[in-house]
């Protein structure tokens, strides 16, 4: 062999970044696609005719499908891998997401909002399983931290372009400009994409490093069996029960900004069009900066000798805690007080994001995508509930001060599920 040949092998390289950079990517496009409506609501609910109530019901409707399809769409990922899956995920789902430009109707809109949620099913789970794949254990709550600001960095900075395009084009074009990117990456993640044994660009030292950190670098060679019974088995273990429970209160701060928030600061707080397009981005560049914080943290302490329990539940512990104080929002009339109050809540909803994390740290090694869509079918009945709550308690009461009220308390149950539930972080074996 060659001295360049062998210094190639023994060379460290940072292949996992670049796969890194792709889920990150995926994911912005994910909550784009997912989070427009929001946006484009006002307009839309003026043109088609939709009362506030239906409206809440069509926030929830993607959540509908998208929570059912988590189990089926972890059992498909454990079958097939991650590069075909996320390929056919991300494709279908920017797909969907331009023919809401089409609709003409409630219903076709409620329909679009179901196939959305089919074909994004599939996405966390298997960015769980490729972070669990490609990064040592060290490493994870980094990767996801990167990962997850994706859900937040593209309404934080690219909010005031999206609300150009409505006022310039409409809401039907933004729809249609949003999913056509997406099918665009789709052809970038099938070329790029690779399992850490396929991919030509890693170094044997890299994939060492990896496999002696905890990475699973040969999972794609798994076919994974399934029995229904699997679930009962996997929930009966209080580390994913309680995780469940936590990110279910947790998503439902996400999930009153990724919906109701416009809106709120349009109808409660009687905020202009483009003040809102300003505002907006406050909150949301808080919460990408709670999810690096939070992941750095995890890390840090994990480093430094601090034990998974402490490393990867105080974080999360201390964003539930944090983001009950959205309460606040009732108590104040200043405008610029409540986008204050409402960034702390969100910065603090982002550090409490980790639980993907403790997804990959405690998931059986051939069960990856089953215990991912377990945990995300949980965390998505927050999409379920959430918009339609917040909706109803708005048409019954003229006001969102209950639905404030709602969100904090949830909080609240996340940190007592972490504190009380989870118990020890370890990985899971069926076989005990």
């Amino acid at each position: 062999m060659s001295s360049s040949i062998l210094q190639e092998q023994t060379k460290r390289t940072r292949a996992r970044y670049v796969i890194l950079a792709l889920i990150s990517i995926g994911t912005m496009i994910n909550y784009l696609d997912r989070t427009i409506l929001g946006i484009a609501a006002p307009a839309l609910t003026e043109e088609l005719g939709i009362s506030v109530a239906v409206m809440g019901i069509l926030f929830s409707a993607f959540s509908w499908s998208y929570t059912a399809m988590q189990i089926p769409g972890g059992i498909l990922l454990d079958r097939f891998g991650s590069r075909i899956i996320y390929f056919l995920s991300l494709t279908l789902w920017s797909l969907f997401t331009a023919l809401h430009g089409l609709v003409n109707s409630v219903w076709t809109l409620f329909a679009m909002r179901l196939g959305l949620g089919v074909a994004e099913a599939p996405c966390f789970p298997t960015n769980s399983r490729i972070v669990a794949t490609w990064f040592p254990q060290q490493e994870r709550a980094m990767a996801t931290g990167v990962y997850t600001v994706g859900e937040y960095i593209g309404l934080a900075f690219l909010s005031p372009l999206l609300f150009w395009i409505l006022a310039a084009f409409g809401w039907r074009a933004l729809f249609i400009i949003v999913g056509v990117v997406g099918i665009l990456f789709g052809l970038v993640w099938i070329r790029f994409y690779q399992e850490p044994q396929d991919y030509k660009s890693v170094s044997k030292s890299e994939l060492d490093y990896i496999a002696h950190g905890g990475g699973l670098i040969s999972t794609s060679g798994n076919k994974a069996s399934f029995e229904w019974s699997m679930i009962i088995r996997l929930l009966k273990y209080r580390q994913l029960s309680g995780i469940c429970l936590g990110q279910f209160a947790s998503n439902s701060t996400l999930v009153f900004f990724l919906t109701w928030f416009p809106t709120y600061l349009a109808t409660e707080r009687q905020m202009e069009w483009i003040k809102i397009g300003f505002f907006a981005v406050m909150p949301f560049i808080a919460a990408s900066v709670g999810v690096l914080s939070g992941g750095w943290l995890s890390d840090y302490l994990l480093k430094k000798g601090k034990s998974v329990n402490i490393a990867r539940k105080l974080p999360i512990i201390m964003g539930l805690l944090l983001a009950s104080t959205i309460i606040g929002a009732n108590y104040v009339e200043s405008n610029t007080a409540v986008i204050a109050i409402l960034s702390v809540a969100f910065f603090a909803q982002g550090m409490a994001a980790l639980g993907w994390t403790l997804v990959s740290d405690i998931a059986p090694m051939d069960q990856l995508g089953l215990t991912g869509g377990i945990f995300n079918f949980a965390a998505n009945l927050a999409g379920i509930i959430t918009p339609m709550v917040i909706g109803f308690i708005v048409a019954a009461t003229g006001s969102f001060i209950g639905a404030i009220f709602y969100v904090g308390i949830l909080a609240l149950v996340g940190a007592f599920s972490y504190i009380f539930i989870v118990g020890d972080v370890q990985r899971i074996d069926l076989q005990d």
